[in-house]
């Protein structure tokens, strides 16, 4: 039992803290997802609270999963995925011009679960590694392996915005175990250098268009540059305090496209203003802070890498969307997660949240002890 002798440890164990951001964070999406439907549950807010409740049951109870269930895991779980996006090449079920679903019975997306997957299997990789080793070539083109496969599977799909988010888990991870900082440098010189052969060469049409529309975002303000010009008039438009609630014209009036998925920051900032947009941003900063914190505070190198790059990661997903529907990146289809429609981003957060909490629960075991 807990001090008061009221409350099972188990449950007193929880960071109840940060759970309650995380609800709050999920019900005001669907307040937001509400109003986008013009003041109706239907049809994306109740879809949406409860995929959310049903998850967040699915990450409470990850939370109970040793720790060394998930190093144990961790690579046959990647070798799993990497077959499943194998199949998605296959097989797979096309929506939207992209290859990227199975159909199981339900439609799944094995390229979200390698978000999380990426970043378990370079920790375990460095966890299996020699301190001594990491220095050395031997520490680094495997993990260059671990993430190039899915990231190259992923691209062929296309899915620009996943792909990068699975480069960006690993390379962190790779990072944090001491790789040399020389090889950063190295490796960003030459994608810099790179960078124009890639977009020209190794994009599709699309993609490209968007990279020379964030280059030049009025050039074609009526067609590829559509999205963020109205984004930009959305959030302008809500100036400090917002328009009020049920309130947004650019959203209401179809103005915004993907106004309640990819673009739901802008319904909602147009709506709530710059005090709510930066109220959303400091509870996912607040998240984001305790997974570090986790990570500072885990006793074994799998756990520490684990939880930073899982913070990491959905730092990657707030980031990006947040850059993309201001205008600072291309639009690369990145959800806000917890606010977007969707089940996708929603599941992958939430599996990040079951795993790290399940390392804070060993972290609050070993003090105890």
């Amino acid at each position: 039992m807990s001090r008061g002798g009221i409350i099972p440890e188990p449950i007193a164990r929880l960071p109840w803290r940060v759970l309650g951001l995380v609800v709050a964070i999920g019900i005001f999406g669907q307040v937001v997802l509400y109003s986008a439907a013009g003041g109706s549950l239907q049809p994306w807010a109740l879809s949406q609270g409860v995929r959310f409740f049903v998850l967040l049951a699915a990450a409470l109870a990850l939370s109970y999963v040793p720790e060394r269930t998930w190093r144990s895991a961790a690579l046959p779980a990647y070798v799993v995925i990497v077959v499943a996006l194998v199949l998605v090449e296959l097989v797979g079920a096309v929506r939207g011009g992209s290859q990227r679903w199975l159909d199981v019975g339900i439609r799944l997306q094995p390229s979200e679960f390698m978000k999380p997957a990426i970043v378990l299997a370079c920790a375990r990789f460095y966890d299996m590694l020699p301190p001594g080793e990491t220095r050395r070539f031997g520490a680094i083109w495997p993990a260059v392996l671990l993430i190039g496969i899915p990231a190259a599977l992923i691209m062929k799909q296309p899915d620009l915005g996943t792909a990068l988010m699975v480069c960006g888990g690993g390379v962190v991870v790779m990072f944090l175990a001491g790789i040399p900082m020389r090889l950063f440098v190295g490796g960003a010189l030459s994608l810099a250098i790179a960078a124009p052969l890639a977009v020209n060469f190794l994009l599709h049409d699309y993609q490209r268009n968007r990279v020379l529309i964030f280059l030049d975002p009025e050039s074609d303000p009526l067609g590829t540059g559509y999205h963020i010009s109205q984004s930009k008039i959305a959030i302008g438009s809500g100036g400090l305090w917002g328009k009020g609630f049920l309130n947004g014209t650019q959203s209401h009036l179809d103005y915004l496209p993907e106004g309640h998925t990819d673009f739901v920051f802008a319904t909602m900032a147009e709506e709530w203003g710059l005090v709510g947009g930066c109220l959303l941003i400091l509870a996912f900063l607040l998240v984001i802070r305790w997974g570090v914190n986790v990570g500072q505070q885990a006793g074994t190198r799998f756990a520490r890498l684990t939880a930073a790059g899982l913070a990491t990661t959905i730092f990657f997903y707030v980031a990006i969307n947040l850059s993309m529907v201001m205008g600072l990146a291309p639009v690369v289809g990145i959800p806000l997660p917890l606010v977007s429609f969707g089940s996708s981003a929603q599941m992958t957060v939430l599996l990040c949240l079951g795993i790290l909490m399940s390392i804070d629960r060993q972290n609050r075991r070993a003090i105890r002890w």
